[in-house]
This record gives structure tokens, C-alpha cells and sequence, in this order.
């Protein structure tokens, strides 16, 4: 990874070929033993656009989830230097069949997916929220997710970004609290919210409240170098109160 900075991209490789999960077989698994007594199942896009065998993993894993009654969530991670737009497509229609919550920014949910937010452009820091709304509605109804959220990312510039979130349960909509954040590395930022959005669900948080704490927790991670989230609970509920003044 090679950090931009104002008009400069970030730089990213990745070495993933030949890695050992990548071959790894179904046979090496016994789902229905590791996910019992399991509340809830995560994956993420990039896992199977390592390797068709990878693929084939996660969509076991989703099913067996599924099967024993466990939330499953996915966050679709789309990556371009990983797999093509129509392989995506085709796996991660397959995937979502079997998943609660679907968590993905608007690029993810156009290429993996094929639904797009009219009226946004990230690259030249436009958002439609209606726009997000209606696709948030049509990809509940074609795959009954009982949450769709997405991370709603405005850049201004490589250094410095908006970063608000917006969450449907079927129903409701809601649009978190936006954050202007100049950025040390935003590697992880994704993972962040995914993380805070679904523990803020899993302690027993609303549906408001776990958005704006897992948008919290992703615009800490945003300051924070490396691609681990050291931010602590704290951290995160003082800023969920107002607090962002560093």
C-alpha cells in the first residue's frame, strides 16, 4: 500500500495468488461443528475473489449459517485488481442469497450487485441520499436483507474525505452523522464501520444508535495508521456524543 495524499491516489498490490486459503478444499471444513453454538457469521467480497475454491467456502459457510439459524452478514468489497466486474457479479449474487445484513459502499453494491445510487459521484464529492434509498429498497426486495448500510464517502480530496453512513431495515431509513476527516490512513475504514455497525446490533443497540456508533468507530480508524482499529470503546462513545474536536 502506498498512502496519497491531496490530489495523489493511494497506491494498492496485492499478493494474494498462491496463498493457502485460496486452495483450500470444502473437505478441509467442518462448518457445521465451528459455527455451532455461533450467533453470528461475517464474510467479506474479497474472500471469494481469491479462487473459485474460495468462492465455493463462502457460499458453504453462508448456507450452514443459515441453516442453524445464525445471522449471516457480508460486506461486498468489491476489489478490481482482484477479479472481473462479471465474476463479481455472478458469485456475489449467489452469496447474498443467504445473507441478513449487507453492508457495501456504492461502488460495491453496482459491480457486485448491479443496483446504483442515481445522482452520486464519490470523485467529485457528490451524494444523493435519495438515490441510495431507492437502491437500498430494490436490493431488500430482490434478497429480503433485513439491513442494508453503506458507508457514505465524499472526497473532497486523498487527504481529506466526508464519512456519514446510511442504514434500511425494510422500513426506516437513517443517515448518520457526518464526519469531515482528514485522513492518516483509510485503509480498514470499511472494516471499521462493519465492525461497530454490527456490534452495536449484536449488544442490543438500535438500529440508529449501532450506525452511528459503527460510523464513529470507521472515522477514528480514519486518523489511525495501519489497518487495524485501535480506537477504544471509549473513544468511540465520546465522539458518538459530539465530541470531535481531537
Amino acid at each position: 500500500m502506498e498512502s496519497g495524499a491531496s490530489m495523489r491516489a493511494s497506491q494498492v498490490i496485492y499478493d494474494r495468488a498462491g496463498a493457502s486459503i485460496a486452495s483450500a478444499e470444502i473437505s478441509d471444513f467442518d462448518f457445521d461443528k465451528i459455527l455451532d453454538g455461533a450467533a453470528w457469521f461475517h464474510t467479506t467480497g474479497i474472500t471469494p475473489a481469491l479462487s473459485d475454491k474460495c468462492a465455493a467456502l463462502a457460499e458453504t459457510a453462508l448456507k450452514t449459517a443459515k441453516e442453524k439459524g445464525i445471522t449471516t452478514s457480508i460486506d461486498l468489497n468489491y476489489r478490481k485488481k482482484l477479479w472481473s466486474k462479471e465474476k463479481a457479479r455472478e458469485v456475489m449474487t449467489r452469496l447474498c442469497r443467504h445473507v441478513d445484513i449487507c453492508i457495501g459502499n456504492e461502488e460495491d453494491a453496482e459491480t457486485a450487485l448491479g443496483f446504483k445510487p442515481e445522482g452520486t459521484d464519490v470523485t467529485k464529492g457528490e451524494l444523493n441520499v435519495e438515490g441510495y434509498k431507492a437502491m437500498f429498497k430494490q436490493m431488500a426486495e430482490k434478497f429480503g436483507f433485513k439491513y442494508v448500510a453503506s458507508t457514505l464517502r465524499e472526497s473532497h480530496s486523498a487527504s481529506d474525505n466526508g464519512w456519514s453512513a446510511l442504514v434500511y431495515d425494510g422500513k426506516d431509513f437513517y443517515h448518520t452523522r457526518q464526519y469531515e476527516v482528514r485522513i492518516v490512513d483509510r485503509v480498514g475504514s470499511g472494516d471499521s464501520f462493519a465492525s461497530g455497525f454490527i456490534y452495536g446490533l449484536v449488544t442490543g443497540m438500535s438500529m440508529k444508535d449501532a450506525a452511528e456508533f459503527g460510523v464513529a468507530a470507521s472515522a477514528l480508524k480514519h486518523t489511525i495508521p495501519g489497518d487495524l482499529n485501535h480506537a477504544t470503546l471509549n473513544e468511540v462513545k465520546e465522539l458518538m456524543k459530539g465530541d470531535a474536536s481531537g
